[in-house]
């Protein structure tokens, strides 16, 4: 009773301080570094968004770096594009109402213009390494940009990245996922239990399941950035197009109920309290919390994790790199993000919300089983596997990130090497462990990463802003010699 009763006062801490740093003071810092970069790019993400998607495709042929600039944005969104844009939109609408979703996406317009900072830093600063690989993201922008006075800053940022990924974000959290998962479809009622730990039983679904993932995540991780990049560069267009194409399925099929579900969001988004469904009780304030915080958790503008990839890139353009970047968020919130909130607004999935009953992947579930023409079991395994490579690429992806963090401190290869394995055998014992207190611990120090990142951006903004519009004048102004000698 005793360990129980420590226990839940340590849950209670971890909730108590999850909450203040993903609180109204960090959403509305990164919602405020958005709209300032916004002004100081001239508004990239309207003007140049077009420039941006045939940049993501087109490769720079002539640049220094480690991989293609569409292979780091596949390595940036193989860990942004996971299990947020699946439970996570559904927990926002489930908690925040039909309104979130559209704050959602303000937090998304807005963030791609944080992206597309970052993506240019990472690349005006990063730093080739003696072995010809190039190290980049937060830390270094931080130190070269501001000076080294705020190497503390690079170094805290480096710190947070590290716990961040070894403790669950990249690791039990993902693999538990996925094992839950395959363990729901194939052994729901827990028949064919492999082994017990105390109290918990575990089902061979689970073990083997667990032992793949971990096999096929070590093939890869092991290979370093350039096989991360060339397995995301397969993995993650191939499971987004998928995912997106059956969400698509959905909202065809319900095409003539959207002006309404449109009409629902906008309504919700600006009501001072909501009234229906999902939504009784929840005010404006928790509908603009919940829509915008889980926006950025979702895309991570404004954690700094993006630049760790983009400094890869072979290019030396950074405006070009920070357009590659920033469409990293458009993909993940403003097309993935909204089809699956209008797939499980379409199908009232939202309305099945019980508090501590049905919540998070459940809903989603319930929507693709209702609004898929086809039977509930093959709608449930087309899910299941599109968690499973969401959560899969999330593994590679922070992975990456976590050791970019370790080299940064360290300095030592060797170390790199060392962490890497660690790593690894986070992701085998993850789907044996609790992941609650777990997730919030990690969810709190990918938090805490944005504050020294944020600080950098508003830094380093004028360099951002100045630099930008002076690559788009001379843009223009060459247009404009051409046309006239032609």
């Amino acid at each position: 009773m005793e360990h129980f009763l420590l226990a839940m006062s340590f849950n209670d801490i971890i909730n108590k301080i999850d909450g203040w740093v993903w609180g109204w003071v960090l959403i509305i810092l990164i919602l405020a570094a958005g709209i300032w970069l916004s002004v100081r790019t001239g508004f990239v993400q309207l003007f140049h968004l077009g420039k941006a998607l045939k940049f993501m495709v087109k490769n720079e042929d002539e640049g220094e770096g480690e991989v293609t600039s569409f292979g780091a944005l596949c390595t940036a969104l193989s860990a942004t594009i996971g299990t947020g844009n699946i439970v996570g939109v559904a927990t926002a609408i489930c908690l925040g109402g039909r309104g979130a979703l559209f704050w959602m996406l303000v937090a998304a317009f807005f963030g791609m213009a944080t992206k597309y900072a970052e993506g240019f830093l990472a690349i005006k600063y990063r730093e080739k390494k003696n072995d010809g690989h190039y190290l980049g993201g937060p830390f270094t922008y931080i130190e070269k940009g501001m000076g080294p006075k705020w190497k503390w800053l690079a170094k805290l940022f480096a710190v947070f990245g590290v716990i961040a990924g070894i403790m669950g974000i990249g690791t039990i959290t993902q693999i538990n996922g996925i094992t839950s998962a395959v363990n729901g479809l194939f052994e729901p009622g827990t028949q064919s239990i492999a082994f017990s730990i105390g109290e918990n039983d575990f089902t061979w679904a689970t073990v083997i399941s667990g032992v793949a993932v971990t096999l096929f995540a070590a093939l890869v991780i092991i290979g370093g950035i350039k096989r991360i990049a060339k397995v995301s560069e397969i993995v993650v267009p191939f499971m987004a197009v998928t995912y997106i194409v059956f969400v698509l399925i959905i909202v065809v099929t319900h095409i003539t109920e959207v002006p309404q579900a449109v009409v629902s969001i906008v309504k919700m988004a600006f009501s001072i309290k909501a009234v229906t469904g999902a939504g009784v009780g929840i005010t404006l304030k928790i509908v603009m919390q919940r829509g915008i915080g889980r926006g950025i958790f979702s895309n991570e503008a404004g954690l700094g994790s993006a630049p760790i990839a983009a400094a890869a890139a072979k290019t030396n353009d950074t405006v070009r790199q920070g357009l590659v970047t920033m469409t990293g968020t458009f993909i993940d919130t403003i097309v993935i993000c909204t089809l699956t909130g209008l797939s499980i607004i379409l199908t009232n999935a939202d309305y099945a919300y019980v508090e501590g009953e049905v919540e998070g992947v459940a809903i989603t579930t319930i929507a693709w089983k209702n609004g898929l023409p086809w039977s509930e079991n093959v709608s449930a395994f087309i899910l299941m596997l599109c968690l499973t490579f969401f959560a899969f690429t999330t593994i590679l992806g922070w992975n990456y990130y976590s050791e970019r963090c370790i080299e940064y401190l360290s300095d030592n290869q060797k170390i790199v090497k060392i962490y890497r394995f660690i790593y690894i055998a986070a992701v085998f014992i993850g789907p044996y462990l609790t992941v609650s207190a777990v997730w919030n611990i990690a969810d709190i120090f990918n938090g805490l990463m944005a504050f020294p990142n944020l600080i950098s951006l508003f830094a380093l903004s004028g360099i951002v802003g100045k630099e930008t519009r002076e690559y788009f004048a001379k843009k223009n102004h060459d247009l404009k010699q051409i046309s006239k000698k032609s």
